[in-house]
């Protein structure tokens, strides 16, 4: 019996599977399942749940990339001369102005936080006194007698805080942070030369309108002291240095390095001007004919050349500013987490005018070279021997050990002079004697 029952199920078992094959014969579709869940042509894709962060093409968006990350080779002029136009600070949200009427008598203060000191001159009024932070600074002073309002800034600038007066409520506000606007100019270079200015300064979160060209920021008074002195410098000096930017991965054709010494018989001893040695690399100050052009066609009879980055950036003589592989990367890559840094100044260099400058890169683990290069209107630099592998961060990879980094930088100088005096912002003509003559002027 039970035998028969065994052979039963056994048939019945056979019957099912040829009716299922039966079935795809006659176009049934079949079905996958995995984790309990029917997967088919039809169905729609599962994806993990990710973090509330900013999506990377929406983190990367800038009206500025455009401006700073395009270099028009082609109608490069060494140097330009734009008009010098004011530049304007102004503080955001200073509040109401405090009661004209109110007059201070001589008065003295000492080891006093700003609200004590402030508490104390304002006795007897209706204003009160309102920490929107902590504040712990402490003043010592002597205000003479005179207008409530020149007391107050006193003092206040004394203990580094800014205040707000509200008059419907009678608040007086102090606080270490407040926000500006800044009136900028309406050439784009010397805007370029304030925002890298400080940027080089460390300064981040910069607003930008740049239809009416002005600029929002937030900081203490230190963040203030260091945006006025940039403003001042820009107004004051007559140069604002710029540097184009193109930087390569160079992979050679053979298991062979670049041979950089060719350089001396492709283009002449008197193209090569100097070399300088750097902890990693060496930097190239060379003539106007080696530029981009010629350099990639040096470098395409030996390997295979990649533009992985290329842009512009400015500072007022004599500061410092810095140029992000990554922020004008062609994609993402190795190099990346690059910066170029640069600090430079023009004039008289050892009787001669030339442009002295420092350059420097880092990535976020540190500095990586730095070189030292002083260098005359219409030379160009070119930084080479970076290993690829300077970046790699796995213990083994596919790029070869003689891939490098090579960097073409092309400095240039935007004369800012009042008015134009004479000059239009044309400089095809200034070359030679003449272009000696009018950087003397």
């Amino acid at each position: 019996m039970f035998l028969k029952k065994y052979l039963f199920g056994f048939g019945l078992i056979a019957v099912l599977m040829g009716c299922a094959y039966q079935q795809n014969q006659s176009g049934y579709d079949t079905v996958t399942v995995i984790d309990e869940l029917v997967i088919d042509e039809n169905s729609v894709p599962i994806f993990p749940k990710k973090a509330a962060l900013t999506t990377d093409t929406a983190r990367r968006f800038s009206i500025e990339l455009p401006k700073r990350c395009e270099v028009d080779w082609d109608n490069q002029k060494v140097v330009s001369v734009v008009p010098s136009e004011k530049i304007e600070i102004v503080r955001l949200g200073v509040g109401d102005a405090l009661p004209a009427e109110l007059k201070v008598d001589d008065y003295e203060f000492k080891d006093l936080t700003v609200k004590r000191a402030l508490d104390k001159l304002l006795m007897g009024t209706d204003i009160s006194v309102i920490e929107d932070e902590e504040l712990y600074e402490k003043i010592s002073g002597t205000i003479s007698s005179g207008a409530l309002q020149d007391a107050v800034e006193l003092m206040t600038k004394m203990g580094r805080v800014y205040y707000s007066y509200d008059a419907e409520n009678g608040e007086l506000h102090l606080t270490h942070r407040a926000k500006w606007l800044i009136k900028m100019p309406q050439n784009e270079t010397i805007v370029m030369a304030l925002l890298d200015a400080m940027h080089g300064a460390d300064m981040r979160n910069l607003l930008v309108d740049w239809q009416d060209k002005t600029l929002v920021f937030e900081g203490n008074y230190q963040t203030e002291r260091e945006v006025a002195k940039i403003i001042a410098d820009i107004s004051g000096k007559k140069y604002v240095l710029s540097w184009d930017i193109d930087v390569y991965r160079v992979y050679p054709r053979t298991d062979n390095p670049i041979v950089w010494m060719n350089l001396l018989p492709a283009f002449g001893e008197n193209n090569i001007k100097m070399s300088i040695p750097g902890v990693v690399g060496r930097a190239l100050v060379v003539g106007p004919e080696i530029n981009t052009k010629t350099l990639q066609e040096f470098l395409a009879q030996q390997a295979n050349v990649v533009l992985i980055s290329q842009g512009t950036f400015a500072i007022p003589n004599g500061w410092q500013s810095r140029f992000d592989i990554g922020q004008c990367g062609k994609e993402e890559r190795l190099e990346t987490d690059l910066i170029i840094g640069a600090t430079g100044k023009y004039g008289d260099f050892g009787g001669r005018d030339k442009i002295d400058a420092k350059i420097v890169l880092r990535t976020s683990n540190g500095e990586l070279s730095s070189f030292n290069i002083p260098s005359s209107i219409g030379d160009n630099y070119v930084i080479v021997g970076i290993p690829t592998h300077s970046f790699v961060t796995t213990p083994e990879t596919l790029i070869s050990p003689f891939a490098e980094l090579v960097v073409f930088m092309s400095p240039r100088i935007i004369n800012v002079v009042d008015g134009v005096n004479g000059h239009n912002d044309s400089t095809e003509a200034l070359v030679g004697d003449a272009l000696r003559d009018f950087l003397k002027e």
